[in-house]
């Protein structure tokens, strides 16, 4: 893919204090876009960061056809380089995810290669810090005007960049989670293994309503029969339960999510018995009261891991492990962070260098 760098010729935006960044308020000086049309991705172009000048008849205001991917950029403490975390995965999903809502696939050596451009022209906005990354946001969205309903012929892709800290402010400590009995976030057969807009969209009138409660996220339950833990709207889900892990089984209504594969894996090495399968939030209740329960974190790139030291459900809030960090968290925790910032090995092959050009 011939890639055209008009680079910022304007005085860029660093210095700025990385210490006090916030999550995804902040923006990189630049950003990668190419656009379909004719049946073919062309015109790729890495540009200083703008504004997009669309029509207001673009598909994409109408009938949603819109996907990202949540990607992040980690800073290698030992050798002072910059790597990808399992960016082939995100690869993988965003073609995935396209194809669900009839959009044209970016073919997965593009979509790695404009990562890869990106960042290494704009990775010194690369935070230096544990708890800190480059956070990056591929979408893709519809652009041709049109108001029929069909599936668009014209397509945007473009990747932005955002140096982040912790996704939740309480960082590696534990949150407090809304557990939502009526609205539903995914059903089999629909769009919830899909990363695209409207699967958020829906889940806003609940987290408006979790953080009222004083909650950071929702935990969703299943679509028949409002019983079954699934997925929290931001992160996979854990539950320790007799020492064994458990968290729902990919059957259509749950994420793909990379670091839950990343967690797994790491779990199974570490000897943990991990179980992929539905629990009942009804077990999880009277696990949690009986002491059995005695961990509960979501895993996410956004969030990293976040442990869980309390339940807020059908009015009445269970506290678990004293809301305190779990010692199972905390081990996975360190392992997954020690991979993305260089400081354990990576016998996986996790980290993918960005390689000056």
């Amino acid at each position: 893919m011939e890639v055209k760098i008009v680079k910022k010729t304007d005085i860029g935006k660093l210095p700025i204090d990385f210490q006090d960044i916030g999550f995804g308020k902040i923006f990189s000086d630049h950003m990668f876009i190419m656009e379909y049309k004719n049946d073919n991705w062309s015109n790729a172009t890495i540009e200083p960061f703008r504004k997009l000048n669309l029509s207001p008849a673009a598909l994409v205001f109408h009938y949603g056809q819109e996907i990202f991917e949540g990607m992040k950029a980690f800073y290698q403490l030992e050798t002072k380089g910059v790597s990808l975390f399992r960016p082939e995965m995100n690869a993988k999903r965003f073609v995935k995810s396209a194809k669900r809502i009839a959009m044209a696939p970016v073919p997965e050596d593009y979509f790695l290669e404009a990562l890869h451009k990106l960042i290494n022209l704009d990775k010194h906005w690369t935070p230096k810090t544990l708890g800190t990354s480059l956070y990056i946001r591929p979408t893709e969205i519809a652009t041709e005007t049109a108001l029929g309903l069909r599936s668009s012929k014209e397509y945007y892709f473009f990747v932005i960049l955002s140096p982040v800290g912790p996704y939740f402010t309480e960082g590696f400590r534990p949150i407090k989670i809304y557990v939502e009995p009526n609205y539903v976030r995914a059903v089999k057969g629909g769009i919830g293994e899909s990363k695209t807009g409207g699967n958020y969209a829906a889940s806003l009138i609940v987290m408006d309503r979790a953080t009222r409660a004083g909650c950071s996220a929702v935990l969703w339950l299943d679509a028949i029969e409002h019983k079954f833990v699934e997925e929290v709207g931001t992160m996979n889900q854990f539950f320790v339960i007799d020492d064994t892990i458990y968290t729902a089984p990919l059957d259509g209504t749950v994420l793909h999510g990379v670091t839950r594969d990343s967690i797994i894996t790491l779990a199974n090495d570490v000897g943990y018995k991990v179980k992929e399968e539905r629990v009942s939030i009804d077990t999880i209740i009277e696990t949690t009261k009986s002491g059995n329960l005695t961990e509960a974190f979501g895993c996410g790139t956004a969030a990293s891991i976040a442990p869980v030291g309390e339940l807020s459900y059908m009015g009445n809030n269970h506290v678990i492990n004293n809301f305190q960090v779990g010692p199972i968290s905390t081990k996975l925790y360190e392992i997954l962070t020690g991979i993305q910032y260089g400081t354990v090995n990576d016998q996986y092959g996790w980290n993918v260098p960005i390689k000056d050009e």
